[in-house]
């Protein structure tokens, strides 16, 4: 399966064999930002421009208002998701959250990354609770509008793009 989220508010699920639609997650009011599977493919979660954390069950695409709770102990595939358990401190204190542009983990679940407004990437041990300090890397002009952690042979890498400076960096984990 591959899910696309759209300017729309919804998400759309397809399968990847013959790439037909499976189901249209429903519930966002924006556009949506970030997309999550489980580990065993049961569930989606999703983040909009609203600040909605949303859940899925899949492949019927129906919305779980107990997602939250209901997937406490899920392991996910990727972690992109801004909102949740895991990633409660990556917030400064006084902040809206509007800032933080793009989350990711590495491949071992030890490490989240962020990139932010203030072009700063910022990396946090897992779980990053409330009150977590940062290590943070200055390197774009402004903005950082995706983080991404390598994965097998490339899993002490990360990557990052800036927005106003359209750079794609490389950092190496030591």
């Amino acid at each position: 399966m591959f899910a696309v989220g759209s300017h729309d508010g919804k998400i759309y699920v397809y399968e990847t064999q013959g790439f037909s639609l499976l189901g249209v997650c429903k519930g966002h009011s924006a556009a949506i930002t970030c997309i999550d599977f489980s580990s065993d493919g049961t569930y989606l979660r999703s983040v909009c421009n609203a600040y909605e954390l949303l859940f899925f069950r899949i492949p019927d695409c129906v919305q779980d208002p107990s997602g939250a709770s209901n997937t406490a102990g899920t392991e996910w595939d990727s972690a992109h998701a801004k909102f949740g358990w895991l990633v409660d401190g990556i917030f400064p204190k006084g902040t809206d959250g509007s800032h933080i542009n793009s989350v990711d983990m590495n491949e071992d679940q030890t490490l989240i990354a962020t990139g932010d407004d203030y072009g700063l990437i910022n990396l946090f041990r897992n779980p990053c609770r409330l009150g977590s300090k940062p290590r943070s890397f200055r390197a774009h002009s402004e903005h950082v509008v995706r983080v991404r952690f390598g994965c097998k042979n490339f899993g002490h890498w990360l990557w990052s793009v800036g927005g106003y400076d359209q750079t794609l960096m490389q950092w190496k984990r030591k």
